[in-house]
């Protein structure tokens, strides 16, 4: 039996290319010998988000308006890795650009999509332990972010009661939560 599953390009061609977009229709055929005539693919890059701490245990959360969705949520500190970033660096700088916080004990968590089917890139989640503010936020121009300090058990009700809405946000602090609590058993 053969278990390849990759399927073939025929022809690909961009239907739009912008900063923050980038999209693509090919042209594939699967193993099955079907051609799919019109398949899209969304080109991003990679993403980062990071579960930051205190040296308190505080997290390092950041509050900004999320237009797509039309609401201010609180959420991790995230962005975009940029040319030539490592996603680890990516990571670093988003979260003394975004917070001011820096320093600590760094680990990557997860790597996961957002969407395999449709998305090209992965987002890497990490874990900074006792990071401690050491400069004011250096945001975008585009960027209106606060940061707000949350207990464990603040960040554990905002999971209970759904507000976290940023999927691989939710998926990389679940994650995170579930391993500390594997590590009393």
């Amino acid at each position: 039996m053969d278990n390849n599953k990759e399927w073939k390009t025929l022809d690909s061609e961009y239907i739009i290319r912008r900063p923050w977009l980038t999209a693509r229709r090919d042209r594939v055929l699967l193993p099955t010998g079907v051609i799919h005539e019109e398949y899209y693919v969304l080109e991003y890059p990679t993403w980062v988000n990071v579960i930051a701490r205190t040296k308190d245990g505080r997290f390092v959360m950041v509050r900004q308006y999320r237009y797509g969705l039309g609401v201010t949520l609180t959420e991790l500190c995230a962005g975009v890795a940029e040319d030539g970033e490592t996603p680890e660096q990516a990571a670093r700088r988003e979260l003394a650009e975004e917070t001011g916080y820096t320093g600590g004990r760094w680990r990557l968590l997860t790597v996961a999509s957002a969407n395999p089917g449709s998305l090209n890139n992965l987002s890497y989640s990490f874990v900074a332990e006792d990071v401690e503010l050491t400069d004011g936020q250096h945001l975008d121009e585009t960027e209106d972010v606060d940061v707000v300090l949350m207990s464990l058990q603040e960040v554990a009700e905002m999971l209970r009661r759904d507000e976290l809405k940023q999927s691989l946000m939710t998926s990389a602090l679940y994650r995170y939560l579930f391993e500390k609590e594997l590590s009393k058993l």
